[in-house]
């Protein structure tokens, strides 16, 4: 151990007495020093114009630990360069010994081989240390700069690039041994990480082979660790790659000294390469992989809600994922393409593996198109279903032999309501559903979907909202602007009901009775009085404690107000205006008030920040044609009000015909109109019966959930959810970032980036002439 110590001695005084290293040193801290100032000052330059300028400016919406020091900032750029510095360093470890000859001296000593190797490596090692060291130079300044960092993620930015740096200094020390000429060990050891960078991109259409290549790339490995997340996987892979190269050096080193055939040769090294990827196999199952999210917040874990579900399913039963890829159909370039294959159960289905890793994977591949859909006949004329898929084969890159025919896949499974796009479905002791990818730019289903794709799975019950029909109420099955698909059963709607746990269904209570357990009743918009018969099935289904929503419009009230007189809510007379330069009166601009945030935990932080005393920024939210909501409190049911008018539009509520298409309408109190301070729009209402809680909701507006209105986005995820008493879907509402704030002025951020762009890399160059000067005195 002393005699490798003493060669690794050694070797640092080369390595500090020559004026590669020192250039290198400086290279290296400019390129640290700018992309770590660039992001400062530009930061700092921003937060000064918004508190000069924006009273509630209170820091930026993103974490400035990830943005000014990982992505797209410093650690991003030193890895990004990296490859440019080990290879200038490590190229005349060995070769330089074989080119001056004194690598013979080396083998008449008693010196092992090993011994040799080590001693050099670790040389190389600390001199990598010292980089780091420069990098951590702006570490500890970003903790003086940035407000509440986040240690953690950059302890494991800081793992991983040492990793790295020992890895490319292993890959170079074996370079270094193949020839007397330093500029080919540099060149092949640049050529040897390129490889490694890019090998994960080949052959990935070959099942076995994508495995294979994905283990050897290097190119993702230090992408989990950048984000905060440490997995057994990637240190072992790093070790792994380490120990090879290095086992590499060793057999060519002692190979100089020894008269072997090239058959044993090659023995020993496929030896080493059989016994580094079987130990990477076994050490890449989802079984055997440790995580340390190093994340302040666990944001690289899932939500503790999704692993609540996850810890229901029953250990030994696996879990079934088939993705099933149409040829023809939409998503197939997006995910389902082979070469697709680790990166979608990597990235979409990692952190689920992590807490169940027994699911499984299959893939299916087909063509077909929907029954009546000509569009690709039509684009390509007089061809035949199979003829139109070999021609999108080829222009994929994919082999036809592997997608079976329309025929066969209308046996296994029916995917035409699912529009034959990419899709996958989960099985678990039997049952399966559908999880989906959607045309957003995520695409692949979030925490979300995944949650209560796993709880239909776990549950024979799932919540079933009823919507009325027969008096031309809005519909959840037509697709025109003013009806209600969109948000309750569209597949393609990310948040829709239906991608988020909820069953629905409309139901015609002229011929069918109100079913138990419910999830609630929606009456939207019925245009005709309803008839006794549905008014006494209503009265009843509200008297046994059930959940309901009444969505009223004008001149509509007095077919809804009999039903909302039970529960203690009326629909006022008249439309509410507002009147305004840009827009028609109709159009109303409610916004949610305090007791609206405890709809849902969707709302999480803004009843964060309401606690703590900070305002909330909150546009309104757009109603057209829009009436009150009162409470008339002759019953037991509490009122909380959810949507108000702002007191600063002037809103008054007019009595009679509202005309929009011309001149403003002006408030006569003679006619009835009536002015007040603010205006309920959507009202909720609660008591406890039989030992549960009632919900109801009264909307003075139908068409802000429309498909028009894109279904009213999550706010109508929370009425429902609400509705459901919070039981769906489940939420994932992540903390809001800490480091969002800067300590320094703009004028500091550039003094800062002059002293460390160009004073420092100065001292450090004359230190460097000085120490050179003085060696070559000696």
């Amino acid at each position: 151990m002393k005699l490798i110590y003493k060669i690794a001695q050694n070797e640092i005084r080369s390595l500090f007495y020559s004026p590669v290293a020192w250039f290198l040193g400086v290279a290296f801290w400019i390129l640290c020093a700018y992309f770590y100032t660039k992001q400062i000052c530009h930061f700092a330059n921003y937060q000064e114009l918004g508190t000069q300028n924006n009273p509630a400016f209170e820091g930026f919406t993103t974490s400035l630990t990830e943005t000014v020091l990982l992505k797209g900032g410093l650690f991003n750029a030193v890895i990004g360069n990296l490859y440019f510095f080990l290879p200038l360093l490590t190229m005349g470890l060995i070769s330089r010994e074989l080119n001056n000859g004194t690598i013979k001296l080396l083998y008449s000593s008693p010196i092992k081989p090993i011994s040799i190797i080590l001693g050099k490596y670790l040389a190389i090692v600390f001199y990598c240390s010292c980089l780091l060291i420069i990098l951590s130079v702006f570490l500890i300044a970003s903790l003086f700069t940035i407000v509440h960092v986040d240690g953690g993620i950059v302890l494991s930015a800081l793992l991983s690039l040492f990793l790295l740096i020992c890895s490319y200094a292993a890959i170079g020390i074996f370079m270094s041994s193949l020839s007397t000429y330093q500029i080919v060990s540099g060149v092949a050891t640049f050529l040897v990480i390129f490889v490694l960078s890019s090998i994960g991109m080949l052959w990935q259409q070959y099942d076995f082979i994508r495995d294979l290549t994905y283990f050897l790339s290097i190119a993702g490995r230090t992408e989990r660790m950048l984000r905060g997340l440490i997995t057994s996987s990637d240190v072992c892979y790093f070790i792994l790659i380490i120990a090879m190269f290095l086992c590499f050096t060793y057999f060519k080193v002692k190979g100089a000294t020894e008269s072997k055939s090239f058959s044993k040769t090659l023995v020993q090294y496929g030896t080493v390469v059989v016994v580094i990827l079987s130990l990477g196999y076994i050490t890449s199952k989802p079984s055997w992989i440790g995580y340390l999210d190093m994340t302040r917040d666990n944001l690289n874990t899932i939500h503790p809600n999704v692993q609540a579900i996850i810890q229901k399913f029953d250990k030994k039963s696996p879990l079934k994922v088939t993705l099933y890829t149409n040829l023809l159909g939409r998503g197939m370039e997006q995910g389902g393409l082979p070469e697709q294959r680790k990166s979608y159960e990597m990235r979409l289905w990692e952190p689920y593996l992590r807490f169940k890793p027994d699911i499984q994977f299959e893939y299916v591949n087909y063509y077909d198109v929907a029954p009546g859909d000509s569009s690709l006949y039509k684009m390509y004329p007089n061809k035949s279903l199979k003829e139109i898929a070999e021609i999108m084969a080829k222009a994929l890159q994919v082999d036809l032999k592997k997608f079976i025919g329309p025929e066969e896949i209308r046996k296994r499974i029916d995917l035409k309501p699912e529009n034959l796009r990419l899709v996958m479905e989960l099985e678990y002791q039997g049952r399966k559903t559908f999880l989906r990818t959607f045309e957003d730019g995520g695409f692949w289903p979030d925490q979300m979907n995944v949650s209560a794709a796993f709880k239909r799975l776990q549950q024979s019950e799932l919540p079933k909202l009823l919507f009325t029909s027969g008096n031309l109420e809005r519909s959840i099955y037509k697709t025109g602007q003013r009806e209600y698909s969109f948000f309750a059963r569209d597949i393609n709607n990310r948040i829709g009901l239906i991608n988020l746990g909820f069953d629905c269904d409309s139901i015609d209570l002229e011929h069918q009775d109100i079913p138990n357990g419910i999830a609630g009743l929606v009456i939207a918009d019925p245009k005709t009085t309803l008839s006794a018969v549905k008014q006494a099935k209503i009265h009843t289904y509200l008297a046994k404690g059930g959940n309901a929503i009444f969505f009223g419009e004008p001149e509509k009230q007095d077919i809804l107000n009999p039903l909302l007189a039970e529960v203690g809510a009326q629909f006022s007379p008249g439309t509410l205006v507002e009147v305004s330069v840009n827009e028609t009166p109709d159009l109303i601009l409610p916004t949610i008030t305090k007791e609206g945030f405890s709809l849902s935990d969707n709302y999480k932080r803004e009843r964060e920040r309401l606690a703590a005393g900070k305002p909330v920024v909150q546009g309104g939210l757009p109603m057209r044609g829009t009436i009150a909501v009162y409470s008339i409190g002759n019953t037991d049911f509490k009122p909380f009000h959810i949507l108000k008018t702002d007191s600063t539009r002037a809103t008054y509520n007019k009595i009679g015909k509202l005309i929009i298409d011309s001149v403003p309408p002006v408030f006569n109190k003679v006619l009835g109109d009536t002015r007040q301070a603010t205006y309920t729009t959507l009202l909720g209402l609660s008591r406890q019966k039989d030992n549960q809680q009632q919900r109801i909701i009264a909307a003075g507006d139908t068409d802000f959930l429309s498909n028009l209105r894109q279904g009213g986005g999550y706010f109508t995820v929370s009425l429902f959810s609400w509705l459901d008493n919070n039981r769906w879907p489940i939420y994932t509402i992540q903390p809001a970032p800490l480091d969002v704030l800067l300590t320094i002025s703009n004028s500091a951020a550039e003094t800062q980036r002059f002293v460390f762009l160009y004073i420092i890399p100065v001292v450090i160059v004359l230190i460097g002439i000085i120490v050179l000067i003085r060696r070559k005195r000696k």
